[in-house]
């Protein structure tokens, strides 16, 4: 098994220069790439994405794939998943609810994960070896256990489309919870689950990078996390809760 301190270090270091870098930006004239259907682009994003890739790889053999740019080589065994802005519609609405996602996968599953909510400076972190921790303050899932108590994060990805009928099923399921929450970052609703600010964050058709280090962070802080039904482009279902909540 490969070092994960020593990779730990190397992510943390890499999500703080890029979510230093955002911060500078923000208020900022941004230019827009794209800005279609519910999908949004800025130039910002791939800028981030290389000042990331620039520093781990320059630090790590692993070949990373990142949200923006793709493949920086074939996949190992163990590779990066970087989503360089994970919450960039909030980010140009000038919505403090955006983040630096970094993660490190061995195969199909996340072993160490790296979140930075520059907009507070909080970086949330664990691994397969270690508990998980914001800002070196150790943190871990709640303990709740009936959905009538507890909160549900969740998000309609920008490129899924609901039939009438599948969005109604969504709204019928959304009935059993005390309280749900759409944020517009699924790094983030991760990160709420893992310090015990909710139950559960449940998304299908979300990329993997939206989602793969926030897994890591949750599983080390006591969750339970599921990843499932991988498509070629890197979509998956995703749910991540606290190992009591009722299923």
């Amino acid at each position: 098994m490969i070092e994960l301190e020593s990779c730990l270090k190397i992510a943390k270091s890499a999500a703080m220069l890029a979510g230093n870098f955002l911060k500078n930006k923000q208020g900022t004239n941004l230019k827009i790439l794209l800005n279609q259907g519910r999908d949004i682009k800025l130039q910002l994003d791939i800028d981030t994405e290389e000042i990331i890739k620039e520093y781990i790889s320059t630090h790590s053999p692993f070949s990373i794939l990142g949200e923006e740019t793709g493949l920086s080589n074939k996949l190992d065994e163990f590779y990066w998943v970087i989503d360089p802005l994970d919450g960039t519609s909030n980010f140009l609405r000038e919505i403090p609810i955006s983040c630096v996602s970094i993660a490190l996968m061995h195969n199909t599953q996340p072993v160490l994960g790296v979140i930075f909510d520059f907009n507070h400076d909080e970086l949330y972190f664990g691994h397969k070896e270690s508990k998980a921790y914001v800002n070196n303050i150790e943190i871990a899932v709640s303990s709740l256990t009936l959905k009538k108590d507890s909160t549900l994060v969740t998000g309609i990805p920008a490129k899924t489309d609901y039939s009438d009928e599948e969005f109604s099923q969504m709204i019928s399921a959304f009935q059993a919870w005390k309280k749900i929450r759409m944020i517009g970052s699924a790094a983030m609703a991760a990160a709420y689950v893992a310090s015990g600010k909710a139950e559960t964050y449940q998304e299908n058709g979300i990329f993997l990078w939206d989602i793969a280090a926030g897994a890591a962070i949750v599983e080390a802080a006591g969750g339970k996390i599921s990843i499932s039904n991988l498509q070629s482009d890197y979509r998956v279902d995703a749910r991540f809760s606290n190992k009591n909540i009722e299923s």
